[in-house]
């Protein structure tokens, strides 16, 4: 039986610790992550409560499994599309076991319309550039969703705020298409409250690819931000990361450069209600499953 480690399979890289790795490796497939272990999903034409678990050679539903493990249900949980480092298992399993709360997690392949992945226009705490969704009417890409528990969720949001604020997107304006067929009538997600990056065309520089090149351009492009964090990208990672005024300088210089584009299509999602929205709360859209 093959090594389900996140190690065996090359997915236990924390970005958080190794800047440059950023964003990470996203879970290729279905899987539940549990722990260090990463557990492939058999999917069916059913919501994903009843897919079931493969481990060894027994199978179990999703949800079944996770009652075995004390955790909570599909139902329960809160779908959230994953845009940079939160597609990662390693990165995942570190946020949520470094502050004692079980990383047992559903992470789903979607494809998600109407959304692009540029780079937020601010560096992280970790000495990164990170990366942001935008609204992309044409767009279509294969996202991440994690089914994340109310205490998974606050844990998640505590890293994200106040860089990112949080919006539900709804499936009949972003289709998501599970790869059951299901088509979610909506999910959450985390957009940049910097702004997006404009790369020289004036348009969305996109996000999510090698953290090195990305910031080696950035250096290219600025004289100021090569006296502040350069000569190279190891430097970059090294001194912003240790060091809260520099972040907030190199973002500013990010602004008086005349990088930054404005984030303002997802304000009309917004999630401000008091109640989150759980799975069990969207139904498939349409005729998407049967009955």
């Amino acid at each position: 039986m093959k090594d389900r480690s996140l190690e065996a399979l090359g997915l236990d890289g924390v970005p958080a610790r190794e800047p440059l790795t950023y964003p990470g490796r996203p879970t290729p497939e279905p899987s539940l992550l549990t722990g260090d272990r990463l557990l492939q999903l058999d999917v069916r034409p059913l919501r994903l409560g009843e897919w079931y678990v493969e481990e060894q050679a027994e199978q179990h539903r999703l949800d079944q499994a996770l009652s075995d493990l004390g955790q909570v249900v599909t139902g329960r949980r809160h779908p959230v599309i994953a845009v940079g480092s939160n597609a990662s298992p390693g990165q995942v399993s570190h946020k949520l076991t470094r502050l004692g709360i079980p990383a047992t997690v559903p992470m789903v392949p979607v494809r998600v319309g109407g959304i692009g992945v540029g780079c937020s226009g601010h560096i992280s705490p970790a000495g990164y550039v990170a990366g942001t969704p935008y609204v992309a009417r044409d767009a279509s890409a294969v996202l991440v969703v994690a089914w994340l528990d109310s205490t998974q969720l606050k844990a998640v949001d505590d890293t994200e705020f106040p860089d990112y604020r949080r919006a539900i997107l709804p499936g009949d304006e972003f289709p998501m298409t599970m790869p059951s067929g299901e088509r979610l009538s909506g999910a959450y997600i985390y957009f940049s409250a910097h702004g997006v990056l404009a790369g020289p065309d004036g348009t969305p520089r996109p996000g999510g690819g090698d953290q090195s090149e990305l910031l080696a351009a950035l250096l290219a492009q600025s004289p100021r931000l090569r006296e502040l964090l350069g000569p190279d990208p190891e430097t970059w990672v090294k001194k912003a990361g240790a060091d809260r005024a520099l972040r907030e300088e190199g973002t500013e210089i990010f602004g008086s450069e005349g990088w930054v584009l404005p984030q303002t299509d997802f304000l009309p999602y917004l999630d401000d209600s008091a109640e989150l929205r759980l799975y069990d709360d969207l139904p498939p859209l349409g005729d998407s499953l049967p009955t």
